[in-house]
């Protein structure tokens, strides 16, 4: 390395010695001037990546004693944590949506209450998997697994599913009894997959299954049908095939609930979200103003909204195309005023109470301490479905002989009870309410702690990004259709919660008029807790989605959608439309798009145009109109098979294959397009399937569906 002249090396020390800081101040100000040049500088390391540390100054002190409390008893052991608690039975769960673990829940605490059986319920993320090859021959598990998207484990099983089926040895869970319940729905193309795998990969590591797994099949709505019936399966099992005796079974509290004045506002939360799981890829939930929303389309039954959601306030806050936004609803005030009313609990709406697990083995979900009111508005899904088994349970808190009468006879049989389902809007408030009759009281016995273990708590719904991160990077947009299913001749309707509560902020917003909401007589509490919700803001946050654009625009796209599917797709176009604009080759574009009528629900219409003419003749949009005539019905498989042609030449091309809507239509548009490719390459339907799993494997065929 050259070296300074030696005049030079004399100079440059006399200039440091002149810089130097002469006094203390004189360094703290250097200190200080540094710092800001660093942040100025180097935002990344500074603003944009904030302090990992920087939730602490925000913690409640009551939540850091429970992190305490939990990080001390924690272990990763599954077998040693059941010699810990003496818990003879484990129920695992690998749930995405929440359904397999509310399952798994029920389950333990049955077993305990109908058999005398110490049970726990366990997150399989919350174990390592090699463990339970230590768990003992004389203690019972039970595997209670969803299947997610395209026949994947979700999120909290993924390393379960690693291990099982990749690295469990021969033997290794020879000392392994188990039982397995499967769910999932027939219309996707891997139906209960999930359960299948692990099944066969605990035969093949040595486990002993104790009866056949058996499925739930959510396409026609059968879930919970279809679990309570394996249950009974497997108590039969319990009492014939080990011995084991049943009791008379009555409700014990797994969770204590107790009411205590001395709390100030300050300690409770009064119905902010708790954050998602599966933080790796979802962002924190943030109040955010919806700056902007338009009608699609409306009708006397259906509304269809555009809003655009402003996250410039919170630089934390990325998207990239094609992810989703998770909204957070809140219960309609009509619900909230019964169930307090029924409930005769309108005197404590306003009371601070505690939630302790009375098992060490039950995590408590649900934020604490809170209030009821909390609990019912924001924490607690009360406009769920009652199941049967549920409606049965409450009855035993019944106010009086014919209330019980009504609700046992109600629950007879499976059929009466989806009869009624068929003609009536039930909720857990509406059906206490309808059992009183015209009766003044109140189901006052029912315990908090019972509607709190058998209510599921409050979960996002999550919507396909309509909008491009290369577009408007600081504001995502969605698409939400708001939906209100009309029930038998009663004329009730179901409404969607979400989406009616998105029409009540859209409504409320000072810029725009929306059409009346198709679900009259419904209100809700728009300020939101401690009024943070004003001005229009909703809870929200942001999650990473796989459905992505190919790295290189010149990939062709085959893109098929219907309804709100459509989303993602505009997102991608709009995309594609800039990308062309600045001079880069883009790909040819095929979008089949899938609607009731030209005039009443082909949304985004004018836009599509607008791109389509803008991309000069590299996109073709082909819709399929199911309503447009009285007798004839199209859809989007319709249309496909009529351009098989144009498919197959840009899949030749290497194109990609994307689909957005309900499983339904990803179904049948899956299984055409594959029937195209197998005539257009002489493919036997063995060949077929091969070529879907391995565009699949390469992300050459992604899928964003739902339902």
């Amino acid at each position: 390395m050259a070296s300074l002249p030696k005049d030079g090396l004399h100079d440059m020390t006399l200039l440091l010695a002149k810089l130097a800081p002469a006094t203390v101040g004189d360094m703290v100000a250097l200190v200080i001037m540094a710092a800001m040049a660093g942040a100025y500088l180097f935002p990344e390391y500074t603003w944009n990546n904030p302090s990992p540390y920087r939730h602490i100054w925000y913690e409640r002190p009551q939540d850091q004693d429970a992190a305490t409390r939990s990080a001390t008893r924690a272990t990763r052991n599954i077998a040693q944590r059941l010699e810990e608690l003496g818990k003879k039975v484990v129920v695992f769960w690998g749930s995405q949506s929440g359904t397999a673990e509310s399952f798994a829940k029920r389950l333990a605490r049955e077993l305990s209450q109908r058999f005398g059986l110490a049970t726990m319920p366990a997150d399989l993320s919350d174990f390592d998997p090699e463990t339970i090859s230590s768990i003992n021959e004389d203690k019972l598990a039970v595997f209670i697994l969803a299947t997610y998207g395209e026949g994947d484990p979700s999120d909290n099983a993924n390393q379960f599913w690693d291990w099982v089926t990749k690295t469990a040895s021969p033997s290794s869970l020879s000392s392994l009894r188990y039982a397995a319940f499967g769910l999932g729905n027939s219309n996707y193309l891997h139906f209960n997959r999930v359960v299948d795998f692990i099944d066969s990969a605990l035969q093949e590591a040595g486990a002993q299954r104790l009866l056949p797994v058996e499925k739930a099949d959510d396409a026609n709505g059968d879930t919970e049908e279809d679990f309570c019936r394996w249950k009974e399966h497997f108590f039969a099992f319990l009492v014939s095939g080990l011995g084991i005796k049943e009791q008379e079974q009555k409700y014990e509290p797994m969770v204590s609930v107790v009411y205590d004045t001395s709390m100030e506002p300050i300690d409770l939360h009064h119905g902010e979200p708790a954050q998602p799981r599966g933080k790796g890829s979802t962002s924190k939930t943030q109040a955010l103003a919806i700056k902007h929303v338009r009608e699609l389309f409306t009708n006397s039954k259906r509304n269809c909204l555009h809003l655009e959601i402003d996250i410039s306030e919170h630089p934390e806050l990325v998207y990239k195309t094609g992810d989703h936004v998770g909204v957070w609803p809140v219960n309609p005030d009509q619900e909230v005023d019964r169930l307090f009313r029924v409930l005769g609990l309108a005197g404590d709406r306003d009371t601070p109470l505690s939630i302790s697990a009375l098992d060490p083995a039950v995590k408590v979900q649900l934020p604490t301490p809170t209030t009821v009111g909390a609990l019912f508005r924001y924490y607690v899904e009360i406009c769920a479905p009652v199941s049967r088994e549920l409606a049965r349970a409450v009855a035993e808190f019944a106010p009086s002989p014919e209330a019980r009468s009504w609700v046992l006879e109600l629950c007879a049989s499976r059929d009466l009870y989806s009869q009624f389902l068929e003609r009536n809007y039930v909720t857990l408030g509406r059906l206490l309410e309808r059992a009183l009759g015209d009766s003044d009281l109140v189901w006052s016995g029912v315990p908090l702690a019972f509607i709190l273990e058998n209510l599921p708590e409050t979960r996002p719904r999550y919507y396909s990004i309509s909008s491009s991160s290369v577009l408007s990077p600081r504001s995502v947009s969605i698409t939400a259709l708001v939906s209100n299913t009309a029930l038998g001749d009663e004329e009730q309707t179901v409404p969607g919660i979400t989406t009616n509560y998105l029409l009540a902020k859209s409504h409320a917003h000072h810029e725009v008029t929306i059409s009346p909401s198709p679900a009259p007589g419904l209100s809700y509490h728009l300020p939101g807790p401690s009024d943070v919700l004003k001005e229009a803001k909703v809870f929200a946050h942001i999650r990473r989605s796989t459905f992505k654009l190919p790295t290189q625009p010149s990939c062709p796209l085959i893109m098929l959608a219907a309804g709100t599917g459509l989303a993602p797709f505009r997102a991608f176009i709009a995309e594609r439309c800039r990308l062309q604009s600045m001079g880069r080759q883009v790909g040819d574009m095929l979008l089949f798009f899938g609607c009731r009528h030209p005039d009443e629900d082909c949304i985004y219409r004018a836009e599509l145009a607008e791109m389509q003419a803008a991309l000069c003749g590299k996109l073709q949009i082909i819709v399929a109109f199911s309503r447009l005539h009285q007798t004839e019905r199209t859809y989007i498989q319709d249309k496909m098979a009529a351009h098989e042609t144009e498919i197959c030449r840009l899949v030749d091309s290497e194109g990609s294959i994307y689909i957005c809507g309900r499983a339904s239509m990803a179904r049948d548009a899956g299984r055409t397009l594959g029937q195209s490719m197998g005539h257009h390459r002489g493919m036997d339907e063995r060949q077929v399937q091969d070529w879907v799993a391995s565009m699949k494997r390469t992300r050459k065929w992604q899928e964003d569906v739902w339902g």
